[in-house]
């Protein structure tokens, strides 16, 4: 089926653009991050499992600056994802998905209207 964790799946982590192949591979830390976010939402509400809506991961250059990003996105560099966290039916709003990431977490995490972003720059971002 292709999952690589309790809520990500491998498809989920390709460009949508149709046209190419890049893709987060499965060694990926921001996998793991996400998932971790995942878990501790899941703990905090009691539930076995949330769901998660990727709605952004992997990007070419071309996608890329159709959705009218730039050349410093993380998402060209598939260290990114942009999500949204369901706990029933319910989508967690942005701000409290960010707080779930962990205390020590050092890359960028940016909070979106609809949706938040999290990336594993090797440096602290926040937005």
């Amino acid at each position: 089926m292709g999952d690589l964790t309790k809520n990500i799946s491998r498809h989920e982590l390709r460009c949508k653009c149709g046209n190419c192949s890049v893709t987060i591979q499965d060694h990926e830390p921001i996998i793991q991050i996400v998932q971790g976010v995942c878990d501790r939402i899941a703990d905090y509400y009691d539930v076995d499992k949330v769901r998660l809506d990727i709605t952004s991961a992997a990007r070419c250059r071309e996608h890329n600056l159709a959705v009218g990003s730039n050349d410093e996105s993380q998402h060209i560099r598939c260290n990114a994802m942009d999500i949204k966290i369901f706990v029933g039916d319910a989508q967690m709003p942005p701000n409290l998905v960010a707080d779930y990431l962990p205390d020590d977490f050092i890359g960028g995490s940016g909070v979106y209207n609809s949706f938040t972003h999290f990336d594993t720059r090797n440096k602290i971002a926040r937005w």
